[in-house]
């Protein structure tokens, strides 16, 4: 009886297996070649010691986890802004497309904005990194203070202050806050 059907073709012995190298008379074995590293390659051997984002990184993580942030919780807020807004007379239809309309403006809404401070923040930070050299918590807490002060310029050089020593104070709590957890929680 013929053996159909899936087959392993390497432990059939009258089978070859087609290798597109055969004729390249290559010196590295064929098995070898697709082991590809798991560590990331540098250019340069400085780039290897710095352990940090590049400043391209930073921006696409701070702006895209700002709007996300921003997002969720102005979802939260739209949904139960939605809830107290109902009416008597109102259809569980109406009732869900309140709550869609109002989770999804002031979602879109919250997200833009916090994912601009996001984007204001990464700016900052890796502004600081390159001028000093550094990337520890005082570039951190200088990004923040620069961040807030500027994003509350417009109000006034006390709104501005304020603002700029809140982020500061936010930002160094964020990163200290990370460094106990690295420290004290085995991952």
């Amino acid at each position: 009886m013929a053996h159909h059907g899936a087959s392993d073709p390497e432990s059939e012995p009258n089978t070859r297996l087609y290798n597109p190298y055969q004729d390249l008379n290559l010196q590295v074995p064929i098995n070898n070649l697709y082991k590809l590293p798991t560590s990331p390659e540098f250019l340069f051997a400085e780039e290897s010691l710095h352990q940090r984002r590049s400043w391209g990184e930073n921006l696409t993580f701070y702006t895209g986890s700002a709007y996300l942030g921003g997002s969720v919780s102005g979802a939260a807020v739209g949904f139960f802004s939605a809830l107290r807004n109902f009416e008597q007379g109102d259809t569980l239809k109406l009732k869900i497309n309140r709550i869609l309309n109002s989770s999804g403006h002031t979602g879109r809404s919250w997200g833009n904005r916090i994912g601009v401070v996001g984007l204001i923040y990464a700016g900052m930070e890796s502004g600081v990194v390159a001028v000093t050299d550094r990337d520890d918590v005082w570039s951190s807490v200088a990004a923040g203070l620069a961040t807030g002060a500027l994003c509350r310029a417009a109000r006034g050089v006390r709104s501005a202050a304020v603002a700029g020593a809140l982020g500061g104070l936010a930002a160094g709590t964020v990163v200290a806050g990370k460094q106990v957890l690295k420290r004290y929680v085995p991952i």
